[in-house]
């Protein structure tokens, strides 16, 4: 079971950015705000959203204290088929009504957990009153506090080869590099056919490592697993270049925008 294969780690996160440097204890407190979960894209990955978010607010509040979530389980079956054909106006709709069901539930803000999704994160906001916690500006901010200046993105084909994670990123300073057309039909293929099913295979681990080397000879001096099933494939004990997970960013960032004033 995949389940058992997944450990959260918080303790060696450094390549994720400081939360203690970000977030000081004596910051006031607000009431703890709820969190709207958009997941099941994968279902897998969801569960280390609600696990890395519950164990930063017990880290950061001590004692019997958990997170407040909400979360809308989409049908992967019906956003993948829409990924497939093209057809993101139809997934936009899907989603934009799991945020609407959150925010009328009473969730404070909405994380999307998924990369490829924040395609139609646009298409979401504007048809809710309640801010998105954006994945690419939450990586961003880790990879600046990390003085990394040239990072390459790892993802399903739609997040390397489109702007909408790539741009933001730029925006803040950082080159984004990304792997080569074959090397980014395999990622995609290890994504889709086996991450999302569940399967964890030694062959496809060292078939991402190998283009992780090839990364860094480029010039990448950090790695963004910009996929979140990525992150249960590879960790960093597995390459001596900097990972940045964005399923652990955007989960430990969530559980501290949910904690703190700022």
């Amino acid at each position: 079971m995949i389940i058992m294969k997944m450990k959260i780690n918080l303790n060696g996160l450094a390549s994720n950015g400081n939360l203690n440097e970000r977030f000081k204890k004596e910051e006031k407190m607000d009431k703890l705000r709820t969190i709207g979960l958009i997941g099941g894209m994968s279902w897998e990955s969801t569960i280390t959203y609600y696990q890395v978010i519950n164990q930063v607010v017990k880290e950061k509040l001590g004692g019997f204290h958990s997170a407040k979530c909400l979360l809308y389980s989409v049908d992967f079956h019906e956003i993948e088929a829409c990924q497939s054909s093209g057809d993101w106006e139809k997934s936009g709709i899907i989603l934009t009504k799991a945020a609407q069901n959150l925010e009328k539930a009473g969730a404070d803000f909405i994380v999307i957990c998924t990369n490829t999704m924040h395609k139609i994160a646009p298409q979401i906001q504007k048809n809710i009153h309640i801010p998105i916690l954006h994945i690419a500006e939450v990586t961003a901010q880790a990879l600046k506090e990390s003085n990394v200046k040239i990072a390459a993105l790892l993802g399903t084909k739609y997040t390397m080869e489109e702007n909408f994670l790539k741009s933001i990123i730029a925006d803040h300073g950082v080159e984004v590099l990304i792997p080569n057309e074959t090397e980014r039909k395999k990622i995609n293929d290890i994504i889709f056919n086996e991450l999302c099913m569940g399967e964890i295979k030694e062959k496809s681990r060292n078939v991402i490592l190998e283009i992780i080397e090839n990364l860094g000879r480029e010039g990448a001096e950090g790695i963004i697993l910009g996929c979140t099933e990525i992150g249960l494939l590879i960790k960093q004990s597995d390459t001596a270049i900097p990972l940045f997970d964005t399923t652990q960013i955007h989960a430990e960032s969530a559980a501290i925008k949910a904690i703190f004033s700022k």
